[in-house]
């Protein structure tokens, strides 16, 4: 369980569906440690490839060197003027940041990121020049002064478990409320009209029945001269049809291209 944007999380979600290939788990493979020199158990690695015939988990040196080529071939370059330079630790870092800077508390991203001590969390935080980390640490400092120390004890399994247990309260009729953890609902769970939705396709029968009920209400508003009662279902009906256009948007973006049977006859000159 992480905490990702909704554009991570599409991005991670396409690369489930490739991994599965259509299967209900993760294939299940063992990965090399080059520094233990060992080889793990079994688990089901979300980065994985299959060669060959065989399922493998994807070393760092081959995520290394796509990344490169990614850079590469985009053309971005820092300050100076040179080509980037990432590394796969530096997006763990990025999560860090990321997770701490929306509002997640330190000890649980040290829980997720499997730090012992929650500074280890806090420096992977930020990377600056040596002036911004004594101003960045004085800050926290304060603000550690300032806030509970109960949020820089060891987590506890009862905190553990409200916090997976609070994804479950995220799914939703019509797809996932993508909130920040622990932040209210600012719209009194009107879920219909709140931009934290994040629509799932396959509930686009649902959406498309209430569609149908919010015009046959609006219908029957302005029958009985409920102006006020127009106004709300109108906003509401608006919401219903730009969560049914952001679907459609996710349904293009994973359509399935039908490519049709292979035919090698051509290539080998074969009539038959």
């Amino acid at each position: 369980m992480i905490l990702v944007s909704p554009e991570l999380g599409d991005v991670l979600t396409t690369i489930i569906h490739r991994v599965r290939n259509g299967k209900a788990v993760l294939p299940l493979v063992s990965r090399y440690d080059h520094h233990e020199h060992v080889h793990s158990p079994l688990l089901p690695f979300l980065f994985q490839r299959r060669i060959y015939m065989r399922d493998s988990a994807t070393n760092r040196n081959f995520v290394a060197r796509c990344i490169d080529n990614i850079l590469l071939a985009s053309g971005l370059t820092d300050a100076s003027g040179e080509p980037l330079r990432f590394t796969p630790h530096d997006f763990r870092r990025i999560f860090a940041t990321d997770a701490i800077r929306t509002g997640l508390p330190p000890h649980i991203a040290a829980k997720i990121l499997g730090h012992t001590n929650v500074n280890t969390t806090m420096r992977y935080a930020a990377i600056y020049s040596d002036d911004v980390i004594a101003h960045h640490r004085a800050f926290i400092a304060r603000r550690r002064a300032l806030r509970p120390g109960a949020e820089y004890r060891d987590l506890t399994p009862e905190e553990w478990q409200e916090f997976l247990g609070h994804f479950e309260l995220r799914k939703l009729e019509l797809g996932i409320c993508t909130r920040d953890f622990g932040s209210p609902c600012v719209h009194e769970h009107a879920c219909i009209r709140c931009p934290a939705l994040r629509p799932d396709p396959a509930q686009a029968p649902r959406l498309h029945e209430i569609i149908d009920n919010l015009h046959a209400r609006v219908a029957e508003a302005q029958q009985q001269g409920w102006l006020g009662e127009i106004a709300g279902l109108e906003v509401s009906l608006a919401a219903a049809n730009d969560k049914l256009t952001a679907m459609n948007r996710l349904t293009e973006r994973h359509g399935v291209v039908h490519l049709g049977m292979p035919d090698f006859r051509p290539a080998t000159g074969r009539q038959g």
